[in-house]
């Protein structure tokens, strides 16, 4: 293998664009989740969300939802919505992201998505175009596609 195409196989970071493309995709993939995992507590609560279970409800929604993203990201690095988007999570030179490391940038992007989008916003500031949580996290988004480079 020559050092050329070696260099042709270097993932890219994409754009932010694609970046919030994918994640507007993820948001409905997000929603079918709650969604179900919703009716299945509410069935288990008996149609009763108050007091105590709305919070239970709400924990159990964030776990859901938590296991979801860190089951992916940890196992094969990506989403649907990533794999669609031809993105892909990784660590440092392109390593897989372990379940720590998923678990810790599912932490920190709910502030970056609840504090108005600011560290989704930070990407536009951000020398290489990270979002705040992944230049937290240790983690980046590349693209699967080689040899492309995205402006």
């Amino acid at each position: 293998m020559s050092p050329d195409s070696r260099a042709l196989r270097v993932p890219q970071a994409p754009g932010i664009g694609r970046r919030l493309l994918s994640m507007l995709y993820e948001s409905f993939v997000a929603f079918a989740i709650v969604f179900f995992a919703g009716l299945a507590f509410y069935g288990a609560a008996n149609g009763r969300l108050s007091g105590g279970t709305r919070h239970a409800f709400q924990l159990y929604l964030f776990l859901v939802l938590g296991i979801y993203f860190v089951a992916c990201w940890s196992r094969a690095g990506r989403t649907l919505p990533m794999q669609t988007w031809k993105l892909r999570l990784v660590r440092g030179e392109n390593l897989p992201v372990g379940a720590g490391r998923a678990l810790l940038r599912y932490a920190l992007a709910w502030p970056s998505l609840l504090l108005l989008g600011g560290g989704f916003l930070w990407a536009f500031l951000d020398r290489d175009r990270q979002f705040l949580h992944d230049r937290l996290a240790g983690t980046r988004i590349v693209t699967t596609e080689t040899g492309k480079r995205e402006g």
